[in-house]
């Protein structure tokens, strides 16, 4: 490995530490904790969020999410992910949007109509969006207040 890499590599593991890097999971968020909306229509259709999942031992990851009628949603699509494994194990997560921490349940959506609903504006916001509704099994979360 060239020795120029070295300082990109530091420098990627120290931003790691508090959070995620890129694809790369990080840990326990940091922030000013906020009061869960009854509706989370200010945070537009969608955008990326970090999620902390695991709070015995904080793993977080950089996410899409979907609002849709003043829910929030995350998607793993078809694929129980890590953080997905997490939330089945503990549904408590912290979001951390704009600078601000919220405290909320993961609830996973099971519901074949709810899931057409997402799918649908889900697959609106982007080309590259795969459609969750065609998947076998569909890991989709809404967020909660604890």
């Amino acid at each position: 490995m060239p020795l120029r890499l070295l300082p990109l590599i530091g420098a990627l593991v120290t931003l790691g530490c508090n959070g995620p890097t890129f694809l790369l999971p990080g840990g326990a968020l940091e922030g000013e904790t906020a009061a869960t909306p009854s509706d989370w229509s200010f945070a537009g259709e969608s955008g990326t969020i970090q999620l902390e999942t695991n709070p015995s031992e904080p793993y977080s990851v950089n996410l899409a999410y979907t609002v849709l009628n003043g829910q929030f949603y995350i998607n793993a699509g078809g694929t129980e992910t890590q953080w997905a494994q997490h939330m089945k194990a503990d549904p408590r997560v912290r979001l951390r949007l704009e600078g601000k921490l919220y405290e909320l349940k993961a609830q996973r959506v099971t519901d074949g109509e709810e899931i057409l609903q997402f799918a649908e504006a889900w697959t609106s916001q982007s080309m590259f969006r795969r459609d969750p509704s065609y998947y076998e099994e569909v890991w989709l979360y809404r967020l909660v207040p604890r």
